[in-house]
C-alpha cells in the first residue's frame, strides 16, 4: 500500500465516523495538526503510534505499515490554487523576506527548523470575526563556517 492509498482509506474511515483531527489527537495523545499530517502522508509515525491511529479508526494492518513508512515529502510546485493554501503561500511571498529579515536579524545567519518544529492552529472568537492564530516553533539552525 503506499501513501496515497493509505491517506484515502484514513480521511474515508475518519469522515465515515464523524472524527476531527482535534477530537482524534486527544483520544491518541497526538496532536492533531502532526496527526493530520501523517495520516495525509508527509511524516511517518512510530509503531506504536501507527497501530493506535488504526485501531481507533479501525482499519487494517497495511495502512498501520504505510503509517511508518518514511515519506518522499514532494509538493505541488505550482502556485496553489486551493484557497486556504494559497494564502499561506500569498503570507510567505508578501511577508518571507521579512521573516528572514527578522530571525536573522535576531538569530544570525540560519533557517529554522522543519524537522524540529512543531504546529498549532487555534481559533480565537472575536466579535468582528473569527480569527486563526498559527504558532509555529522550530529550532534555529544556524549555518556552519569552515
Amino acid at each position: 500500500m503506499n501513501k496515497q492509498m493509505m491517506t484515502d482509506l484514513i480521511v474515508s474511515a475518519k469522515a465515515g465516523k464523524g472524527y476531527t483531527w482535534e477530537g482524534m489527537g486527544a483520544a491518541l495523545g497526538l496532536s492533531p495538526v502532526w496527526l493530520a499530517s501523517a495520516c495525509l502522508g508527509m511524516n511517518s509515525a512510530t509503531q506504536e503510534q501507527a497501530k493506535a491511529i488504526v485501531d481507533y479508526l479501525g482499519l487494517d494492518a497495511d495502512v498501520a505499515t504505510a503509517l511508518e513508512v518514511y515519506p518522499t515529502k514532494i509538493w505541488d510546485q505550482q502556485i496553489p490554487t486551493d484557497p486556504l493554501i494559497y494564502r499561506f503561500h500569498e503570507i510567505t511571498g508578501v511577508y518571507g523576506g521579512t521573516l528572514k529579515e527578522v530571525i536573522q536579524e535576531k538569530f544570525g545567519d540560519g533557517i529554522m527548523s522543519a524537522i524540529d518544529f512543531s504546529m498549532e492552529v487555534e481559533k480565537i472568537e472575536d466579535p468582528k470575526g473569527d480569527r486563526v492564530l498559527v504558532t509555529m516553533n522550530g529550532k534555529f539552525l544556524p549555518y556552519k563556517s569552515w
